[in-house]
């Protein structure tokens, strides 16, 4: 299934479901003090800029983001090789990279009018 969600043959309900479980590992591993884990399911820019603001590894700085518990799937939208998972107290962006679907950026709160606020995001 992951070689046809990248190829585009997945439908966008089976697209949408591998979105939302990468973007509820991410929570998860973070609520487990799974630093490693989290970092595993990070795109490689978000990564990065994580590492360089935070001047550490990745899976310790992680873990202080202060990122929510993965809640309840409300809604789950997938714009080509984007995506947006929205759970209760959290929306996360994903995009598809060669190993499957990667947050972009998480923590993430609407504001009217401007782009959403993410607590974690890649530049």
């Amino acid at each position: 299934m992951a070689a046809s969600a990248l190829t585009g043959c997945a439908s966008v309900d089976e697209r949408g479901d591998a979105a939302a479980a990468v973007a509820v590992r991410l929570l998860t591993a973070v609520q487990g003090d799974d630093g490693a884990g989290a970092c595993a399911v990070l795109a490689p820019e978000t990564r990065a800029e994580l590492i360089d603001s935070a001047g550490r590894p990745c899976a310790e700085a992680i873990l202080d983001e202060n990122l929510p518990g993965p809640g309840p799937i409300e809604a789950t939208a997938v714009y080509g090789q984007w995506a947006q998972v929205r759970l209760a107290g959290d929306t996360l962006f994903l995009a598809v990279f060669p190993e499957g679907w990667r947050v972009v950026a998480a923590g993430c709160t609407p504001r009217p009018d401007r782009p959403y606020d993410c607590v974690l995001q890649g530049g």
